[in-house]
C-alpha cells in the first residue's frame, strides 16, 4: 500500500469535545516493561469509564441489574504515552444510540494536557442477564444516554 492509499492518522480529540469526564488513576501493574501503561489498559480505562457513569447515572447494578451491556466492538489510537503515577482523565460521549446498542467515543488525557494520550470507539449492546439476547434500551435509559450524545 503506498502512502497515498493509508488511511489518514485522526487528530487527537481535546478536553473541550467532552462534557463528561471520569477520573482513572494508573496503577503500579498497568505498566511494562518499557516504562509506559501497556496497551491493553487502555481499554480497560474505557471499561473503566463507562461503566462507572452507568453506575453513579443508576442504570447499572453490576451484581444485580436484570439487563446488563457487553461490549461488542473496541478500538484504540494512540498519541501519547501514560504513565505511573499519573491520574488519566477519560472524556466520554456517545455517537449513536440504536435500538439495543450504543456507540461511545472515548479519549483518555494525560495530567493538565488537552489533547488525548489515546482515544477510541466503543460499542455496547444492551442485553438480558441470564439469556445473553438484545433488548431494547428502555426511554428511561434512553433519556439518561442522550446526555452523552455528540451534537
Amino acid at each position: 500500500m503506498s502512502d497515498a492509499e493509508k488511511p489518514a492518522k485522526p487528530a487527537p480529540l481535546t478536553r473541550s469535545e467532552f462534557t463528561v469526564f471520569r477520573e482513572i488513576p494508573t496503577r503500579w501493574m498497568d505498566v511494562d516493561i518499557y516504562g509506559h501503561v501497556n496497551n491493553v489498559q487502555y481499554l480497560s480505562f474505557f471499561d473503566t469509564a463507562v461503566n462507572g457513569w452507568y453506575v453513579e447515572e443508576g442504570l447499572l447494578d453490576p451484581a444485580g441489574s436484570e439487563e446488563i451491556f457487553l461490549v461488542v466492538e473496541t478500538g484504540c489510537q494512540y498519541f501519547a504515552e501514560l504513565i505511573f503515577p499519573e491520574v488519566v482523565t477519560a472524556g466520554i460521549r456517545i455517537e449513536k444510540i440504536g435500538s439495543s446498542s450504543v456507540i461511545y467515543t472515548i479519549a483518555l488525557f494525560k495530567e493538565g494536557q488537552q489533547a488525548a494520550a489515546a482515544q477510541g470507539r466503543f460499542v455496547h449492546v444492551l442485553v438480558d442477564r441470564e439469556n445473553r439476547r438484545p433488548k431494547p434500551i428502555g426511554e428511561e435509559m434512553r433519556a439518561a444516554l442522550g446526555q452523552l450524545l455528540d451534537r
